[in-house]
């Protein structure tokens, strides 16, 4: 989500007021019309031979006709765009500004892209009294394009509905190296980051799939004139439908300092909206590791997400039994490096745990199946779900995350068995792939789906997406996973329902 501009916005909140005027003298009769298809319009800011306007030849992919790439990934924005006007309803147009940026990134990690609603709007003919909406949103309960007579500020998008960029450097070698976005419209984007569900991803977000006006670090909401945060400023329409299970109450009725610990409260942040409500049961199962040890304490279910590369998980099977690893001196982090010798003694025939941090999951279970090791569990670093993204072809075994508490307390275990055992046969702790039937994945004891509340705050992704614990995976989790399709409501997907709740 964009950083806010505040002379912009406060612009358009002027004009809002002088529409809302003339919107009330006009109001003499309704009509009831039948529900009219959203229209998307796309208007690229990108240079002459930049990003949509690249003319580098390239073979057709996936569907996908283009003969340039600055074609192809047009194509992408129009058949994306083309997904979501069969999904909504508005009588008004969504304008989009779309760009490439060469955005953050290094060789192992980089930012893809970003999506938001470039204006925010309160107070309108249609819309709750006292809410921020996003302007797409807004233009349709409204039912007129609310900023149709605010000048632009220069920039060129500064009356756009939503405005987006995307990652330029993306493939190159000190950009994610080798992990471009594919722009295939069938999927099968590999080792390649599938555009297709990227784009997706944020367009989401510039429709409203974001808590939008409030600062989740602080828990302050921006005021009136979006000019400032302050304990006084107005709600936005989805902190109605985010219910925290340990304050009891909506974001709708807290204070700032209760919206704050919320957005860092793991596991306990639901949303109750009325449509996604009856779309939930498409949650299944918690995936879960059964975990056997001869020392008390640790034997019970462990909950997992699988990673997108390596073996599929077959559930039941056998995993094998846990190993841990030592540090080693030159490594960027856990098993950023080829094992030594007393790691690969450590981990061959094993499941090592394995914590986050240093490179990326492939590397390390890279490194692990290259020593002999037959699984991974990759641990968190911080409070919450961990779901494993990444790709690479060459590894073959299974791997999954788990939370950073239950990482140490495998680990610990571990040590803990050994002296159940005999000096050639130490005790073991042993996993086997299982589920908890006593647990939905993603959602509260009442099977409510919850947002993305990780401890520390992630800038940007917490509580503006589902909770990565969620199964199956759905669209609007902070990571794109290869198993995402092109169906946005139950029971493939919670994103349209969610929409809905909001006015959609």
């Amino acid at each position: 989500m964009r950083k806010i501009n505040s002379l912009s916005l406060k612009r358009t909140l002027v004009a809002a007021a002088g529409a809302l005027v003339c919107l009330s003298a006009q109001a003499v009769t309704s009509v009831v019309v039948a529900p009219a298809k959203a229209t998307i319009i796309i208007s690229s800011r990108d240079p002459v031979g930049f990003g949509f306007n690249d003319t580098t030849p390239v073979a057709p992919v996936g569907g996908n006709p283009g003969t340039t790439l600055g074609a192809q990934r047009y194509n992408v924005y129009r058949y994306v765009a083309d997904i979501w006007e069969q999904n909504l309803q508005s009588p008004v147009d969504i304008n989009v500004s779309a760009g490439w940026e060469a955005l953050p990134c290094t060789a192992n990690s980089a930012t893809l892209g970003s999506a938001s609603a470039f204006n925010l709007w309160h107070d309108f003919p249609g819309g709750a009294p006292g809410t921020w909406y996003p302007q797409a949103l807004a233009n349709k309960l409204a039912g007129v394009n609310l900023s149709a007579d605010t000048p632009d500020d220069g920039s060129g998008y500064g009356n756009v509905d939503i405005k987006t960029q995307f990652n330029i450097n993306l493939g190159n070698p000190d950009c994610l190296s080798g992990s471009g976005f594919y722009l295939g419209f069938d999927g099968k984007a590999g080792a390649q980051v599938n555009f297709v569900a990227t784009l997706l991803h944020e367009l989401g977000h510039g429709l409203g799939f974001s808590v939008l006006s409030v600062n989740t670090s602080s828990g302050l909401r921006i005021n009136a004139e979006y000019t400032a945060y302050t304990t006084t400023g107005l709600p936005s329409i989805w902190e109605r439908f985010m219910y925290d299970n340990t304050a009891k109450k909506t974001w709708l009725t807290m204070t700032s300092a209760e919206r704050k610990a919320s957005a860092i409260n793991p596991l306990q942040l639901a949303w109750i909206g009325p449509n996604v409500a009856a779309a939930q049961g498409l949650l299944k199962a918690q995936p879960a590791l059964a975990i056997a040890t001869p020392a008390p304490g640790a034997s019970g279910l462990y909950q997992y997400n699988p990673s997108p590369f390596g073996a599929a998980i077959t559930t039941p099977s056998a995993l094998g039994r846990l190993a841990v690893i030592a540090d080693q001196a030159g490594s960027l982090g856990p098993a950023c490096a080829p094992f030594n010798a007393a790691n690969i003694a450590a981990v061959a025939g094993k499941v090592p745990v394995i914590s986050r941090g240093g490179c990326t999951f492939a590397i390390k279970v890279k490194n692990a199946q290259d020593a002999g090791a037959i699984g991974v569990l990759l641990a968190n670093n911080a409070a919450g779900a961990l779901n494993p993204g990444g790709a690479d072809a060459t590894i073959s075994i299974p791997s999954a995350g788990i939370t950073m508490a239950d990482g140490d307390k495998l680990k610990a275990a571990v040590i803990a068995a050994r002296p159940y055992g005999s000096r050639s046969a130490p005790g073991s702790v042993t996993a086997t792939w299982s589920v908890d039937t006593s647990r939905i994945a993603g959602a509260d004891a009442q099977g409510r789906p919850l947002l993305y509340t990780p401890n520390p705050l992630i800038g940007g992704s917490s509580v503006s997406h589902w909770d990565v614990s969620a199964s199956p995976n759905l669209l609007m989790e902070p990571n794109i996973s290869s198993d995402l399709g092109i169906i946005l409501t139950a029971p493939k997907d919670l994103t349209v329902p969610l929409l809905k709740d909001l006015g959609w």
